[in-house]
């Protein structure tokens, strides 16, 4: 299962585990999201809003990273007009700990042992 998040003005595609950096939020802890969209593993897709206003997306904040710097330099020529300026963009860790969803059940894993041996195997 997965789902669709707004994380800072940017949508992510995010699953139970992933880690991913967001725009900066700052405290500590954990942050919950209200997903755009849920799509299942059977392959239902979840976009009613009066069903989203229930689902929640969990994260855990793991820390703090600084993106690359990013040079602004402008310029026009025989003026003598020049500007510099730098940037760089401070992003939160987080990692998904859970994505709840009312009335959409998640696929149970079928034993992979008994699928596989079959026994029956000549050499």
């Amino acid at each position: 299962m997965y789902a669709i998040i707004r994380a800072g003005g940017k949508q992510a595609k995010v699953r139970e585990g992933d880690v991913l950096d967001v725009e900066r939020i700052k405290g500590t802890g954990k942050v919950s999201y209200t997903p755009l969209l849920i799509v299942a593993d059977d392959g239902s897709i979840v976009s009613d809003p009066a069903t989203l206003k229930k689902a929640s997306v969990t994260a855990e904040i793991i820390g703090e990273a600084k993106g690359l710097k990013i040079d602004i330099f402008k310029y026009k020529a025989k003026t003598g007009y020049r500007r510099r300026q730098g940037h760089r963009q401070k992003y939160t860790t987080i990692k998904v700990t859970a994505i709840k969803t009312p009335g959409v059940s998640k696929k149970k894993a079928e034993p992979a042992a008994a699928a596989s041996d079959t026994g029956d195997q000549e050499a």
